[in-house]
């Protein structure tokens, strides 16, 4: 076999692989043509090798669609038996990521968005996860001259924080310590300004306090440290890291810190509670909760997802097939969904009235 002379580490993830480059970027012209060498000697080399294995792969057609050809072709949808996967390129990393939909899954969007998902998986389907992995990282590290294997135990993402371990300041330093890119010296790496925009339109500095809402819209307050694109580890207390989008973080105080900004879960769980009322045909429940949800008398709409047949759920986070459970929006709630020639349908999505779903029902 003969090898190919580049440079990267190969590791693995949860029920993924992992494949990493650190070229050096000198002008647009050099960067397009290093793309397009890496897609050709190691992205269209996996694709291949993971059909030699067994696997079927295919352009996904929804983006083909969308985005055109050019761009779909940097992704694979794969499946073999009741495992399914999903390869993709993106600038200087490309990532393999497997999972399943038969057992143990709890997220409503299907088990690719689950947490654990090696942990979640049957005997035999994590074997076959383990072994193509190994496989793929035996072959490329054969064929590569310059790659080599990294051990995510080594990684600081995986070391324990709280007490008894490390604190939270602690641990930030040992990811930096394994980080390809920032390092936590700001005199050595500059943050780009869109990667610095924060919530309310300043920029974020290294190091400063800042504002920023947990899972359930309490405010927090903590010490932001950059992390890597406009991702930013905050820091609040001696163990808590939260990893914030640049978009999501205050610089200044928002002002009224004691209010919940949750309406997106609130909005969520009533409509979640509706549903289950109508499921179990306690209609009087349902029409109380449809008041509080939508008090003025107008029209109401689901969204139909031509490509999975599927509708979306609310916020349009996940998909289901029942339209008891599936999202209600007003017409300006559609947003991006709603057609620009003022139809009810485009290639990829179509609008459906509620009175109408609930005829067809």
């Amino acid at each position: 076999m003969s090898t190919v002379n580049r440079t990267g580490t190969v590791s693995f993830g949860d029920a993924s692989l992992n494949v990493w480059e650190d070229p050096v970027r000198r002008d647009t012209l050099q960067w397009q043509a290093w793309e397009r060498q890496f897609k050709k000697d190691v992205f269209l080399r996996v694709a291949q090798q993971l059909r030699r294995l067994g696997w079927k792969t295919e352009v996904p057609a929804e983006m083909v669609e969308q985005y055109g050809r050019r761009f779909a072709e940097k992704h694979r949808y794969c499946r073999k038996g009741d495992l399914q996967g999903f390869l993709d390129i993106s600038g200087r990393c490309i990532k393999f990521e497997m999972w399943q939909d038969v057992a143990n899954g709890e997220n409503p969007n299907g088990g690719r968005y689950d947490f654990g998902k090696e942990k979640r998986m049957p005997y035999l389907l994590w074997l076959e996860m383990e072994r193509t992995r190994r496989r793929l990282r035996t072959y490329l590290c054969n064929i590569f001259f310059g790659y080599e294997f990294k051990d995510a135990k080594n990684d600081g993402r995986n070391e324990n924080r709280g007490p008894g371990a490390l604190t939270a300041m602690e641990w930030v330093e040992a990811c930096w310590r394994t980080s390809w890119h920032f390092k936590g010296d700001t005199s050595a790496y500059k943050i780009s300004d869109c990667n610095r925009k924060s919530a309310d339109g300043k920029l974020i500095e290294h190091g400063q306090r800042v504002f920023f809402t947990d899972r359930k819209g309490r405010m927090n307050t903590g010490i932001a440290y950059y992390n890597i694109n406009n991702m930013w580890w905050v820091v609040s207390g001696k163990y808590g890291v939260s990893n914030e989008a640049s978009f999501s973080i205050y610089v200044d105080s928002p002002g009224d810190l004691r209010r919940k900004r949750n309406e997106d879960l609130r909005r969520k769980r009533l409509e979640g509670e509706m549903a289950k009322a109508v499921n179990a045909m306690d209609f009087k429940r349902a029409e109380t909760l449809k008041q509080i949800l939508f008090p003025q008398p107008e029209p109401l709409y689901l969204i139909w997802h031509k490509g999975h047949g599927v509708y979306h759920r609310p916020g349009a986070c996940g998909y289901t097939s029942n339209p008891v459970e599936a999202g209600k929006f007003t017409w300006d709630e559609l947003g991006r969904f709603r057609p620009k020639d003022g139809s009810l349908e485009d290639s990829l999505s179509r609008i459906i009235p509620l009175d109408e779903a609930e005829a067809a029902a």
